[in-house]
């Protein structure tokens, strides 16, 4: 080898570190299976100070550099800076590199580590497809997957030699469902106040409760003073409410103002978060006297009071104290209890975790663990699963921006069906959660959640176990060859990858491989020819009509990856319902991927996702953390990613393995130092 890059490697008796040429040119190492250049992998407890608990954090043990991609992919170095010099080197390289982009900065193993940034960009624009200009020649689609997955391998390795680490944690308000659901709980009011506020936009891992998506504005300010305003208005004329957070009041030897700082004590640390410094009660108590002052009653006075704890920013931003030392270090007891209630109920923490935070008992892992389990099973975490599940699947645009033809399909008319449509998928990932399925049951299952009119739909028989509650959701066992099993037999998936007026088995292909596998396709480039349906007309078939679209060579690279998936799925049509025909013809759902795995029908072509499982997982892997996280993944998270497959799978795909190690990690309990966290450093190396 040319380059004296270091690596760490698994012998059975010792771990070692040393240099490539080492490995593959003499005897050391662990003996002549690494002299003929194989290095074992193997999973290495890490700890990072006397203070955690050893076996909460587990980390690949990752050889890094130019050797992890080579063997994964099959791609050398030689490789990716052929594929460099052929595609980018001519307007990348001299004194005056386009863009001030210059490729003479990528050409060391080190500038793995060095030039993230760089590598990132590199691996966006190819993947893209805005690299080289289409003035060039263009690669062909495997020669630019061989070299973005190259690349994305070795940033990886990279990425943390040492383990996951903890990335920037960085101050939000709460989103608008995590807003009308903290004043739910703080009030114990029945009543959406938050649904006058704007949609929150989308970041980090394609959710609402990315940090980086929730700022503020001026119009958002205003709507937060008349919430505050309607929510304690209607707490107050409401007997359980008034009892919830109004627990005193004056008389029988009890000031107005006792009673109002009794009020005050109670209320205040539940909707900071944290325990109200004494500042704090001085000032919203001189609210309250204020108010007295002028005039109004008790109840007008102390709602004053209460309506400024709403509007105030430790109620509406939830923000950690910087840690300022030169180490990460475990999150204050209080700030894990929010992230833990705002990833699992989407609200602020209850009285348990309170009063755990309170004692310092929560770092504990296994009375985390525990609380986990509880929460889990609390009736609040539906709200984590709807959010999480509809934004992941894209099925929150059911009720949104998309809808079937109204005259093709009368049935989407019916406001109970459309109910039991969207809840489907949300109650199917519940049912997995709360009695710890396999994840696997996403690809294919034995079993979903059935109403009546869902059976109906689907064409079912099956008796349900509340038979006098067919009205309702409820788990039903599916009958061998429905071909409902998993998420892909569900409308709610079928509907939001269909065109309103048919299906499209280029929209059903590019979800599979962007809320499925974690691989979505290149967009389309900027000349490509459209779908022209007026001049293909005489074609009989959809498939037919697509053949002559992917007829040009521009359109067929990514075709040939997208449709054969969706034609899998011929069966199903928009609405969901099985057929056999389309335009009298029978329905051909053959298909056949690049890599020659050949399929028809939903049934084999779940045998295909099961095979590519790991794919399945990691993705789901990358979404839930990025949930929890509430922020974008950095390529630090990659670690973090790869610890919680592993314990995912050793745990037989266990749904709370997931939910468990998520809460274990090192992103989600630590807190990064300022210095890691800003500046160079965390930010900056983004996840390609």
């Amino acid at each position: 080898m040319a380059w004296q890059q270091r690596v760490r490697i698994i012998c059975r008796d010792r771990i070692t570190t040393l240099y490539l040429d080492t490995i593959y040119n003499s005897d050391e190492g662990c003996g002549a299976p690494q002299a003929q250049g194989e290095v074992a992998i193997e999973e290495d407890p890490l700890k990072y100070n006397s203070n955690l608990r050893s076996g909460i954090f587990y980390a690949a043990v990752l050889v890094v550099g130019w050797s992890a991609s080579e063997r994964a992919y099959g791609q050398t170095p030689a490789d990716g800076q052929k594929f460099l010099a052929k595609n980018c080197a001519a307007c990348h390289t001299g004194k005056a590199p386009a863009g001030g982009y210059n490729l003479a900065t990528l050409n060391t193993p080190t500038s793995f580590k060095d030039k993230p940034e760089a590598w990132t960009a590199v691996v966006h624009r190819v993947h893209n497809g805005e690299m080289p200009p289409k003035a060039f020649p263009a690669p062909d689609l495997k020669s630019r997957e061989d070299f973005v997955s190259w690349v994305k391998t070795s940033l990886r390795a990279e990425a943390c030699p040492s383990g996951p680490v903890p990335g920037a944690a960085p101050a939000r308000r709460l989103n608008r469902a995590q807003y009308a659901s903290s004043i739910r709980d703080l009030l114990n009011l029945h009543v959406d106040v938050a649904s006058a506020f704007p949609v929150d936009s989308a970041g980090g891992e394609g959710f609402d409760n990315a940090a980086e998506a929730l700022f503020f504005s001026p119009i958002l300010a205003e709507k937060y003073l008349d919430a505050a305003k309607a929510a304690l208005n209607f707490a107050a004329k409401d007997p359980r409410s008034r009892a919830k957070f109004l627990i005193a009041k004056p008389g029988d030897g009890v000031t107005a103002e006792a009673a109002a700082a009794t009020i005050l004590a109670e209320f205040l640390p539940r909707a900071f978060r944290k325990p109200a410094s004494a500042a704090d009660k001085r000032f919203y108590l001189d609210l309250f006297r204020t108010a007295q002052k002028r005039g109004d009653s008790f109840d007008d006075s102390i709602l004053y009071s209460l309506r400024a704890v709403l509007v105030s920013p430790q109620f509406l931003i939830r923000a950690e104290a910087p840690n300022t030392g030169t180490q990460p270090r475990m999150l204050d007891d209080y700030d894990l209890a929010s992230r833990l209630s705002y990833f699992l109920w989407g609200s602020g923490p209850d009285g348990l975790l309170m009063a755990l935070a309170a004692e310092g008992k929560l770092r504990d892992p296994e009375i985390l663990k525990g609380q986990v389990a509880r929460m889990l099973r609390n009736t609040k975490s539906f709200d984590f699963v709807q959010s999480f599940i509809e934004q992941w699947l894209h099925t929150r645009d059911l009720s949104q921006s998309f809808k079937p033809d109204a005259v093709l399909y009368p049935l989407w008319s019916d406001e109970e069906l459309r109910g039991d449509i969207r809840y489907q998928p949300v109650l199917f990932f519940q049912e997995i959660l709360a009695n710890d399925l396999s994840l696997l049951n996403l690809i294919d299952s034995k079993f979903t959640i059935g109403t009546r009119k869902l059976q109906k739909l689907y064409g079912l028989n099956v008796k349900p176990p509340r038979p006098n509650e067919q009205q309702q959701p409820q788990r039903i066992e599916l009958p061998e060859g429905t071909n409902r099993g998993g998420l892909l037999g569900m409308t709610a998936i079928l509907a939001v990858s269909s065109h309103p007026h048919r299906t499209s088995p280029v929209l059903r292909g590019k979800w599979l491989l962007e809320a499925m596998l974690g691989t979505p396709p290149p967009p389309p480039p900027p000349d490509v020819p459209v779908l022209d349906e007026g001049t293909v007309a005489a074609a009989s078939s959809l498939r037919e009509r697509l053949a002559q679209h992917r007829a040009n060579p521009v359109c067929a690279s990514c075709h040939s990856r997208i449709d054969p998936l969706g034609f899998a799925l011929e069966n199903y049509d928009v609405m969901g319902r099985w057929r056999t025909e389309e335009a009298g013809k029978p329905i051909d759902n053959t298909g056949e991927l690049p890599d020659g795995s050949k399929f028809a029908g939903p049934a084999e072509l779940k045998r295909v996702l099961m095979n590519k499982k790991d794919l399945v997982l990691r993705n789901l892997t990358n979404k839930m953390l990025g949930y929890a996280l509430g922020r974008g993944l950095t390529l630090q998270d990659s670690c973090t990613v790869d610890s919680i497959v592993a314990e995912v799978e050793k745990s037989n795909y266990s749904a709370h393995a997931l939910i468990h190690a998520v809460v274990v990690s090192a992103p989600f309990r630590l807190q990064a130092n300022t210095a890691t966290s800003g500046g160079k450093g965390q930010e900056e190396r983004k996840k390609p």
